[in-house]
């Protein structure tokens, strides 16, 4: 494992966070102390065509609105010596590793990954772009709901002119268990169908964890998917979501339904179900969030922290009393006329001990109900 950065562009790397074909991913710090997930490319994914094309749509990918469920793409550096990308942070399982470490998900809560999945595809299509690589990996169930990372990276997943084939030094562009026919035969120009055909796989591995095609090499598994002859393995899938991934898994890209058919039929299964959308999202998310430690715990400052916190709030801001600090003079109460007498001088008054102050709005409130006591005409 190679070492670990200490800075990434302008970011403070704290801990690896993943690492796959395409680079590795840090969770990072701004200096200002937000999270961000950065991803650094591998150097022997690139040209200059792939470099230029990744900055155009780098730039395309902050314009993606209208949806929650795709992590926000920040920033990037297409031609440092180790080309990086800045995402939205978010903690949470990916739908892999929910469904190894607990369980696949029932068929209403398939259906609501689904239908709030879809909802990102249709702002990344709305934008004329498409995600290319959606996997389970690539889906994290977050304290949100499910949210599609990874995002931005098109220019290296699809093949450019200099790219046009599954390999480039024995590395396969893209993620075989969950390409599409036309993808995994080296079509560069794949269209949005692409895409459901890799959500069809995502919701099949939450389904039933397993993928449409498998096999001991990458070469045999492209030989599987591009074979038309060779049905999709949909063992274990429920009855009630069989006709949908049939579809969406179909061998020609033109027998796929559209989003809107993906939303429509997701939508159809929670009515069967008798479970609304709004039900089967805070359903999903309790499930799945709900059992990661970073997210059931909450992201609180550590016993040190507070301590430290708590013990500059005792020390205050100055050794000088503030306006705040000093009590009102109490009103002096009106006599009747007596002679005079000398008066007795006053006792001097003893340094007051310096404690911690309370909140200025709690000082102020104190301050306020006392003159108010004093006076009560007022």
């Amino acid at each position: 494992m190679s070492e670990l950065p200490s800075r990434i562009g302008r970011y403070a790397v704290s801990r690896r966070l993943g690492r796959g074909g395409m680079g590795e991913v840090f969770l990072a710090y701004s200096s200002a102390g937000s999270p961000v997930a950065v991803k650094v490319i591998r150097s022997d994914r690139l040209d200059p065509v792939t470099r230029a094309r990744f900055e155009r749509e780098a730039a395309i990918a902050r314009t993606v609105i209208g949806t929650n469920r795709i992590a926000r793409f920040l920033e990037a550096d297409p031609y440092a010596d180790r080309p990086w990308l800045a995402m939205e942070y978010v903690p949470g399982y990916t739908l892999k590793e929910y469904v190894q470490e607990h369980e696949v998900l029932p068929v209403p809560l398939v259906a609501s990954l689904g239908a709030l999945v879809v909802e990102g595809l249709e702002a990344v299509h709305g934008s004329g772009l498409l995600h290319r690589d959606l996997k389970p990996q690539n889906v994290i169930l977050g304290a949100d709901g499910p949210m599609i990372i990874d995002f931005g990276l098109a220019a290296f997943v699809d093949a450019s002119s200099t790219h046009d084939s599954l390999s480039t030094s024995g590395m396969v562009i893209g993620s075989v268990h969950c390409m599409p026919p036309e993808q995994a035969a080296g079509n560069p120009r794949v269209t949005a169908a692409a895409d459901i055909y890799a959500l069809g796989t995502v919701l099949l591995y939450a389904a039933a964890e397993h993928f449409p095609y498998d096999g001991p090499t990458w070469q045999a598994i492209i030989w599987q998917i591009t074979n038309p002859e060779i049905e999709p393995d949909l063992t274990g899938v429920p009855r009630r979501l069989l006709p949908l991934l049939r579809r969406m898994l179909a061998f020609e890209a033109d027998e796929r339904p559209t989003i809107p058919e993906v939303a429509a039929a997701c939508a159809e299964l929670l009515e069967d179900a008798s479970i609304s959308p709004a039900d089967a999202r805070l359903a999903l998310i309790g499930r799945t969030a709900g059992r990661h430690p970073d997210l059931r715990t909450g992201q609180v400052p550590s016993p040190s922290i507070e301590a430290r916190l708590d013990e500059l709030s005792g020390r205050g801001d100055s050794d000088a009393d503030g306006p705040l600090d000093v009590p009102p003079a109490a009103p002096k109460p009106v006599e009747a006329e007596t002679p005079e007498k000398p008066e007795a001088p006053e006792p001097p008054v003893p340094p007051r001990k310096r404690a911690a102050r309370p909140p200025a709005s709690s000082r102020v409130a104190a301050e306020l109900r006392a003159a108010y006591a004093a006076q009560p005409t007022l």
